[in-house]
């Protein structure tokens, strides 16, 4: 399927750490997975982390320092390490792949952080 599907949320403690990771099946439409965004309740979506191709990394101010992506080219896989989980990181995180030009979004994964 081209959806990426993203697993490895959790409930966590504040302070504590997660390794999110994004799987996509390999199409040529489709590009690597390649971001990872957030959406919190009642919140817009909102940006979290990108690599390009090149492995260029960027990062939301809010999470640089504290979040690392990565990304297995050959198994297209995708990941996103945190660390220091603040109660303000509670989001369903999504990864993104564009196919034939156009986001694709995985369902998400719930990642609820407790103070």
């Amino acid at each position: 399927q081209v959806q990426p599907v993203e697993f490895g949320g959790g409930s966590v403690k504040a302070g504590g750490s997660l390794r999110l990771s994004c799987a996509a099946d390999k199409y040529s439409a489709c590009t690597y997975p390649s971001a990872w965004y957030r959406q919190a309740p009642g919140k817009e979506r909102e940006f979290v982390a990108n690599i390009a191709n090149d492995g260029t990394t960027s990062y939301a101010d809010s999470v640089k320092a504290r979040f690392t992506i990565s990304r297995d080219n050959p198994k297209n896989r995708l990941s996103l390490q945190m660390n220091g989980l603040e109660p303000d990181d509670t989001a369903m995180y999504y990864c993104l792949r564009l196919c034939w030009g156009r986001d694709t979004w995985g369902q998400g994964t719930q990642v609820p952080v407790s103070s």
